[in-house]
């Protein structure tokens, strides 16, 4: 699977504790991340990651048409709800999207959580279900 990670300021800590203690999972599957998230997260843990522009500079937009084009197929999101950020239509956008190509996203560790251990047991193959193979 192809998993995207995006991180607040102030949540890239946790997105980099998240990634450490799920380094096995995530080992497995294709990564990319906006700049300074994937910088974080590929010191801490070794994984490779394509890295794109930081988010205000247009690597949500970068992740965002990955999405459009049927390239990504989970997005971690951890999400500062409480500030207000100057390109939240750029990240409206992106959560739009996934939407409307049915990505399952988690804006927080709880989801997160959910969604890896999800993946971990194989219950993520849901493209079978929407697009089934003739």
């Amino acid at each position: 699977m192809n998993i995207a990670l995006i991180a607040h300021d102030s949540k890239k800590e946790l997105m980099t504790q998240f990634c450490i203690a799920y380094c096995g999972v995530l080992s497995r599957h294709n990564l990319c991340a906006t700049g300074i998230t994937g910088k974080l997260v590929a010191e801490a843990t070794g994984l490779r990651i394509e890295r794109y522009m930081s988010g205000p500079q247009g690597g949500d937009q970068q992740i965002a048409s990955r999405i459009a084009c049927n390239e990504i197929d989970l997005l971690l999101f951890f999400r500062d709800p409480l500030e207000r950020k100057p390109h939240e239509p750029d990240e409206a956008s992106l959560l739009r999207l996934c939407d409307v190509h049915n990505i399952p996203v988690a804006t927080n560790i709880a989801t997160a959580e959910a969604l890896i251990h999800s993946l971990e047991r194989g219950d993520l193959d849901w493209r079978d279900i929407v697009n089934p193979k003739k």
